[in-house]
């Protein structure tokens, strides 16, 4: 298995986990179980690759305004997309609810990237 398809599934099964840990402990972002928090994953996973980019091209004035802030709205942006594709298994409130749980995925993903995913692959 090449490496990129295996860093590419690692990161789905942390970003499926971390899904379920946020919908878990914030009421207005619902998943319908571990199917839809794959589906999501790696939705979501396929419009950090080719959709966010664009954003951030389009965007770039405003991110270096607000000194890369703006990534923020840019990743709940995709994670609205995300759940507007999954209909019914993912349900996101409201756009602040977005914001919120983009800001605690990002946080989340960055420390079991770090601490957890890292310290194995080098072993």
């Amino acid at each position: 298995m090449s490496s990129v398809l295996k860093n590419w599934m690692i990161n789905i099964v942390v970003i499926m986990a971390v899904l379920m840990t946020v919908a878990g402990y914030v009421d207005s972002f619902q998943l319908a179980g571990v199917g839809a928090a794959l589906e999501a994953s790696i939705i979501l996973s396929l419009l950090n690759v080719i959709v966010k980019p664009i954003l951030i091209i389009l965007t770039l004035p405003v991110t270096v305004l607000t000194l890369g802030f703006f990534l923020i709205v840019i990743n709940a942006i995709t994670l609205s997309l995300t759940a507007q594709f999954m209909g019914n298994a993912f349900n996101i409130s409201n756009f602040g609810t977005a914001i919120l749980a983009s800001l605690i995925i990002s946080i989340l993903n960055m420390l079991i990237q770090n601490f957890i995913v890292k310290p194995l692959i080098k072993k």
